[in-house]
């Protein structure tokens, strides 16, 4: 077993070897790559967007790895941004306020490429619900996708006033087709794991009991009779013709949601359903 090279605050970067483990080097065929912000429900906050763009950058350096698993450390994968209070900025022109949101989308689009363009076969281990961008912005980029029962997907973009983020649906378009991408990614559905599966975005549901442990067994079996090369050579070929397309969908999707952005929608539905909870409160408070 070896650690990463670097270190990081969000993300647990490990090699595990497949028949033994050589103290200080990596002797695996796989490598498994954690969300670890369980007390936030791995939201999107921290240093953890960060974290991930270096731990995909040293794995696919690496010379023995054959999979990168990412994967989620608690109850979730992930639940999404970790919404804090920002304050105001005043800005003189809408081009102005669009440059300054597509700045401070920068470090996810980087994410987003360097999981499309990673050489390894990606492996999306759902240890558990995924909401918002946990649920949009890597099953649809992943060349594998492994779930736990009970888990689920769902985007809240067009309640509140967003856009499919960082390409997602074209990415969700090309695994599952438009109109359920479209059932899922417009009108907010949520995706049992049961779904997931019939609709071709997920691959195998294992127990939640076992969930890590099943899914590194599940890989280690896939290495004793497949040739890791020809696996990721196989993945070269399927995203050869569609890589290019997926990096310009990122690139699309974060102008579109600048642009949401520059018209404040976001924080118009936000205020929106700030006021019908504080609605709900207030009245369950007078009985």
């Amino acid at each position: 077993m070896s650690a990463g090279k670097y270190q990081y605050q969000d993300v647990i970067l490990e090699t595990k070897g497949k028949i033994g483990v050589l103290k200080g080097y990596p002797s695996s065929n796989h490598v498994e790559q954690q969300l670890n912000r369980p007390k936030s429900l791995n939201a999107f906050g921290g240093n953890l967007v960060l974290d991930i763009i270096s731990a995909l950058r040293e794995l696919d350096e690496h010379p023995e790895t054959v999979f990168t698993v990412l994967t989620g450390e608690g109850r979730f994968f992930s639940s999404g941004a970790d919404v804090k209070g920002r304050k105001p900025v005043e800005f003189s022109n809408p081009g102005e306020k669009k440059v300054h949101h597509m700045a401070a989308l920068a470090s996810a689009m980087e994410m987003l490429r360097t999981m499309i363009t990673h050489s390894k076969v990606l492996v999306l281990a759902l240890n558990g619900p995924a909401v918002g961008g946990g649920a949009a912005w890597f099953p649809g980029v992943a060349d594998l996708v492994l779930a736990a029962e009970g888990a689920w997907l769902q985007v809240p973009f067009s309640q509140l006033g967003l856009v499919p983020e960082f390409g997602s649906a074209t990415h969700f378009a090309q695994s599952m087709g438009v109109h359920r991408a479209n059932d899922f990614l417009m009108l907010g559905r949520k995706l049992t794991v049961e779904e997931t599966e019939q609709w071709g975005l997920v691959n195998r549901v294992f127990p939640a009991k076992d969930f890590q442990a099943d899914v590194m067994s599940f890989l280690e079996q896939q290495l004793e009779v497949n040739d890791g090369k020809s696996m990721m050579e196989a993945k070269r070929l399927s995203n050869s013709q569609i890589s290019h397309s997926r990096l310009l969908a990122v690139y699309e999707a974060t102008s579109a949601l600048a642009e949401r952005m520059v018209e404040d929608a976001p924080t118009k539905r936000f205020q929106k359903q700030k006021e019908m909870l504080d609605a709900k409160a207030k009245g369950r408070s007078k009985l």
